[in-house]
This record gives C-alpha cells, sequence and structure tokens, in this order.
C-alpha cells in the first residue's frame, strides 16, 4: 500500500491537469508495421530491464494520488506479455482508478474479451489500417487480419466500446479511409484516422508543413465520399477532433498527431516498459523511474519526482522536440514508447 498521505490533482506550469496515464506493458510486438519499425524490427530490452508488474502496480497507484483516475494500457502489443490479464485484474482493485482502457492490433486479444469485459475494461482502441487482407500484410508484413477481425467482432458482442485508430499513410492505403468510415454507418465504433508520425526507428524527412496527408486533407477526403461532418462534443484532453455523419451510428475521429493541434489541453503522462517518463510523445525521456524503484526510493521521493517533471513539461509538441539532443534526432520507434 502506498505511504502517500493525500491525494491531489497535479497540473503543469501552463495550468494542464495530470489525470491520464499511458502505461506500456512491453516493447514487444507480434506485428512489424512500417511506420513503426524496421522490417527486421528492433532490438528489445532484456526482461530483466523492463519494469516488473509489481513495479508497474506501485507506481500507478503513486500516480493515482498524483490525479491519475485513467489508465490505457498499451505496447508493443500488450498481449504478447505474458499474465497481462492477471495484472489487469490487480490493477482494476487499486482505489482511484476511474477508468482502465487498452490499446491492442487485435491478433491476439480475440480469447481474452469476455475476461475483459468482467473485469470493466470500458474501451479498446484497436489499431487497424486497412480492411484489405493484402494491404494489411503489405502495412505489417504479417498475415493476420483475419485475427484482428475476429477481436474487433468480440469486442462488439461484449459491449466494450470500440476506437478503430488507422495511421494515414501515403501510396499505402489511401483507398481504406472511406471503407473504414463506412464502418461507422452500421456500428456503434469510432474510427479515428492518424497523421503519420516519424515515430519508425529511424530518421524522417517530412515535416508537419510538407506531410502529404494532413488532418485538413484528411477530412476534406472523407467529406467528399460521405457528406459533411459534423463537429461533436469530446472531453477535455480529448487528441481526437470528432465528426458525426449523417445516417452513422459511429463517429469518425482525425487526430493531427504530426502537427500537434490538441496540446494546449494535454492532460498525460507516458510510462515506457523500462520505466521511463515521458511528459510529451515528442520528448526525450524526462525521468528513470526505474533506477528510483530498484535504488530503494520511497513513494514520496518518486511523487516528487513525478511531480517536477509534469510541472516543468513542454509547452507543446513542438518545443519538446526542439529540446531533444541533436544525438536523439532519429525519433524512437513507437513501440518502445507506447502507442
Amino acid at each position: 500500500m502506498s505511504s502517500l498521505s493525500s491525494s491531489t490533482t497535479l497540473h503543469d506550469a501552463h495550468g494542464r491537469p495530470l489525470e491520464y496515464l499511458r502505461l506500456a506493458i512491453t516493447d514487444r510486438c507480434n506485428l512489424r508495421c512500417f511506420y513503426c519499425m524496421p522490417e527486421e524490427g528492433i532490438k528489445y530490452m532484456p526482461k530483466h530491464e523492463l519494469l516488473s508488474y509489481e513495479e508497474m502496480l506501485r507506481l500507478v497507484e503513486i500516480m493515482t494520488h498524483l490525479g491519475v483516475r485513467k489508465v490505457r494500457l498499451t505496447g508493443g502489443e500488450p498481449f504478447v506479455r505474458r499474465d497481462l490479464v492477471p495484472f489487469i485484474e490487480r490493477l482494476a482493485a487499486l482505489p482511484g482508478l476511474d477508468d482502465i482502457s487498452l490499446t491492442t492490433n487485435g491478433v491476439l486479444t480475440a480469447p481474452h474479451v469476455p475476461t475483459l469485459a468482467r473485469l470493466g475494461v470500458k474501451a479498446v482502441n484497436l489499431s487497424l489500417d486497412t480492411l484489405d487482407r493484402q494491404r494489411f500484410f503489405e502495412i505489417t508484413r504479417r498475415d493476420e487480419l483475419p485475427q484482428v477481425m475476429q477481436t474487433f467482432h468480440a469486442l462488439l458482442e461484449a459491449g466494450i466500446q470500440v476506437k478503430i485508430n488507422a495511421v494515414v499513410m501515403d501510396g499505402r492505403n489511401i483507398q481504406d479511409l472511406v471503407p473504414l468510415a463506412e464502418l461507422t454507418r452500421e456500428l456503434p465504433v469510432e474510427v479515428r484516422f492518424i497523421e503519420e508520425m516519424p515515430f519508425n526507428g529511424g530518421s524522417h524527412v517530412a515535416t508537419p508543413e510538407s506531410l502529404p496527408w494532413n488532418h485538413r486533407r484528411i477530412r476534406q477526403h472523407l467529406e467528399a465520399h460521405l457528406g459533411p461532418m459534423l463537429p461533436a462534443s469530446t472531453p477535455t484532453g480529448a487528441t481526437a477532433d470528432e465528426y458525426t455523419l449523417a445516417g452513422h451510428q459511429g463517429r469518425v475521429g482525425i487526430i493531427a498527431a504530426y502537427s500537434r493541434t490538441f496540446c494546449g489541453t494535454c492532460n498525460r503522462l507516458r510510462l515506457t516498459a523500462e520505466g521511463g517518463i515521458k511528459t510529451c510523445l515528442y520528448d526525450q525521456g524526462v525521468l528513470d523511474l526505474r533506477t528510483m524503484l530498484r535504488g530503494g526510493s520511497t513513494d514520496q521521493e518518486i511523487a516528487d519526482a513525478l511531480s517536477q517533471a509534469f510541472y516543468h513539461r513542454a509547452a507543446n509538441g513542438f518545443v519538446a522536440e526542439r529540446e531533444r539532443p541533436t544525438h536523439q534526432l532519429n525519433f524512437e520507434s513507437m513501440a518502445t514508447i507506447g502507442g
């Protein structure tokens, strides 16, 4: 049990609250999406360098005393780590957490869906860039679309909220944008289109200004085929601009992840699988909690370090990127960050 005596809501120097933690369970993944990592994969962390589930639980409990009420489990792919479901059960028992959700590619998820529903997992973000099996293989370098669709339908049947995350890639899946958005016509799902980002484990060339498919062009393309998209209300801190379409049960969302239009209301931290804290997706990592945990730091000392790191975080993603050391201008793989 945490030794912290009281709870508070932490704010950064720009007035943004800390409410939401994205927790990377592992850096490993069973797909090889070209926009996330090289074909040969990435050099994974040795097991002993990853946080244990006990260490993760301790950190989440500390963060609930700083205002965190929502945890999203990410990876890599969370379900490639053994004993994930028992960990979720322990997480769900922590006082102070109102919302546990997860992001998955869906390949291994379907058998666990009934248990996720029983444990109160409220929402699942399903990474899915195309409904075409051949293009799925070309993008992910794996032939796993049937398994992903099995997960998709299992989640709907279990009553778990489903959001599809599709990265928009010039010359790769533009023909899939409309078919994906059409899923919202008959199903109560949200399909979210995400600007492509440079987190592929190598160098990047495009700038937000030169990105072939930015958030504005994505919306124009969808409206040209589906009709007017009416802005919908979203909770504070949301990354997606959400829209309704006449005659559609679900919603369409657009995430300006590279243009970074939503930084002003960001309410989240990222905890990497090896215990690093990122206060912004674009920073180089600002705090090593694994060393503190294994060096004997108290809960209060960890809470104080987190408070300082969060308070001093960059005003937005552009500032965070400018502050990266020159030798880190090649961005990490998204698998090592936590998607």
